[in-house]
């Protein structure tokens, strides 16, 4: 048997995680900056059941080079938005998006061999 939420059947709804639609556009912003500075090249976006993810590639197939994240759980607590590096460590935490995504502000992103 199939759960389906919209049907109403099988006790209470799960809830989904999702950016709202200012959050969505002070991300892309940033995003459009740095892709005008040949930085970024694509992105992906995924809700889940306790986090959302919008996340940003260097070239399209290859893994993120960053992650925004949204774990409203963690609201009380360290802050619902992250920036998540490449090797999963978090460059920035806390509860005001605007002052985490200031992460991407403060440093010229290259790579390095």
């Amino acid at each position: 048997m199939t759960f389906d939420p919209t049907s109403g059947e099988g006790g209470a709804q799960p809830s989904s995680v999702f950016f709202e639609r200012r959050e969505l556009d002070q991300i892309l912003r940033v995003y459009g900056r740095m892709v005008a500075q040949a930085e970024w090249r694509d992105y992906a976006m995924v809700g889940g059941k306790e986090a959302a993810e919008f996340a940003v590639f260097r070239r399209s197939g290859d893994a993120p080079a960053y992650r925004i994240e949204k774990r409203p759980a963690l609201q009380t607590r360290q802050g619902q938005w992250s920036v998540v590096g490449e090797g999963g460590l978090v460059l920035k935490r806390g509860r005001d998006l605007a002052q985490v995504l200031r992460v991407f502000d403060s440093r010229r992103f290259q790579v390095v061999e």
